[in-house]
């Protein structure tokens, strides 16, 4: 049996039955094309959280007060966690391979200024914020590097803040009123938009001296140390670990690099977006049964044919090609059409909902066209066996 003759056969059978194929074909569409739309909710949401993770770079690391990890029963007065302060901060900078380091202290206060008053976040940092964060200033200065315990009570602005306190104007030089301190606007920052959240533009930006005074804390939130790109991470953390654990005598500190906090990140996301998927893999299951329904009431159908076939001399592995020839291409053609499908509806979904990410993974496109094929393989396997060994007398005086 020549190839052009499995091709003309394949067809001819699938054309004889244009509903029952249509019905086969789109039972394999709505499970790829649910494979398609949800790994792509999935992905979009996984590039999303990393962008947003990465757009202040990747070589930080975070320092925060406490250990993660405790060992043992509670030590008394020798568990007591030493808070972190401005003076640690600035004996990191001495660390190799440390570039900057930022304090953090975070409040939320009410903002007066120009006859307006507003409630927004206060942050407390250094003068290396914009060189650690990746930010930058629109007009003015940001916060000199000062002597931290004899910082001046300077302020600069997030662009929100400043345009919602000052419309117009021009806010440089003038004096706002934070809590009850007096400070002066030195800086307007470019707008930054949100993290996962957060608007980095709703913000005002003070000393970290002057916020630990104005919440009356004594500890920071946390340093933030940007380091050399080339640096062995490794060893960096093992010089912020020593300078530490000399200055407050025990390990009393949690030091989380941005890169470990991205693989574990990356982990879970892809978990998520293999899940979704998955579930969307329960559609092309039913599929597959529809399939193999279908393909052995084919073979009941067309025992004659078969008879046929082997009297006139087709070999059983030729009568096995020619089922499992109809049984894929009724899954490649469903799976084509349920990719285009996916792809569609995707697409729709990011005109509806500018603000779902949505990204198609074409290796997933790829390998939901392979499961499908794969699915039509394994699900006309049964009846093209079937078919193959009928035996051709039985099978012609069946008719």
């Amino acid at each position: 049996m020549l190839a052009k003759d499995f091709v003309a056969l394949s067809f001819g059978s699938l054309r004889a039955h244009k509903l029952r194929s249509f019905l086969t074909a789109l039972g394999i569409a709505v499970g790829i094309a649910a494979v398609i739309l949800l790994t792509s909710i999935g992905e979009g949401v996984h590039q999303f959280v990393i962008t947003e993770f990465t757009q202040f770079g990747t070589n930080l690391i975070d320092v925060n007060p406490g250990k993660a990890k405790t060992h043992g029963a509670a030590v008394g007065m020798f568990g007591i966690v030493r808070p972190l302060t401005v003076e640690d901060a600035r004996a990191l900078r001495h660390a190799p391979h440390v570039e900057a380091v930022d304090s953090i202290v975070q409040g939320n206060a009410e903002i007066e200024a120009a006859g307006r008053t507003r409630r927004t976040t206060v942050l407390g940092v250094s003068g290396a914020f914009p060189h650690v964060f990746r930010s930058r200033v629109a007009s003015g200065i940001f916060l000199p590097i000062d002597d931290e315990a004899a910082a001046r009570s300077f302020a600069v602005l997030g662009s929100k803040v400043r345009q919602e306190l000052y419309r117009a104007d021009n806010p440089l030089g003038t004096r706002i009123r934070i809590g009850q301190s007096r400070f002066r606007v030195i800086g307007v920052m470019e707008s930054k938009g949100q993290m996962l959240g957060f608007d980095l533009d709703d913000v005002v930006f003070i000393p970290a001296q002057r916020a630990l005074e104005l919440f009356n804390r004594e500890s920071l939130m946390g340093i933030h140390v940007s380091y050399a790109p080339q640096a062995p991470l490794d060893q960096v953390v093992d010089s912020i670990r020593k300078t530490l654990t000399a200055r407050h005598g025990r390990e009393d500190f949690t030091i989380t690099p941005q890169k470990q906090m991205l693989d574990t990140l990356n982990s879970v996301l892809d978990v998520l977006t293999f899940a979704v998927g998955a579930l969307g893999g329960i559609s092309l299951v039913v599929g597959g049964v529809g399939i193999l329904t279908i393909m052995t009431i084919a073979v009941a159908e067309r025992t004659a044919e078969i008879g046929l076939l082997r009297a006139i001399g087709a070999r059983r592995g030729q009568v096995l090609l020619l089922f499992l020839g109809e049984a894929i291409l009724l899954a490649a053609v469903g799976g084509a059409t349920g990719l285009a499908l996916g792809a569609g509806l995707g697409q729709a979904l990011r005109l509806a909902l500018p603000d779902l990410p949505v990204h198609t993974p074409w290796h997933y496109v790829l390998l939901a066209e392979s499961i499908a094929i794969a699915i039509g393989l394994l699900a006309g396997l049964a009846p093209a066996r079937r078919a193959a060994m009928l035996d051709p007398v039985d099978a012609l005086r069946g008719e």
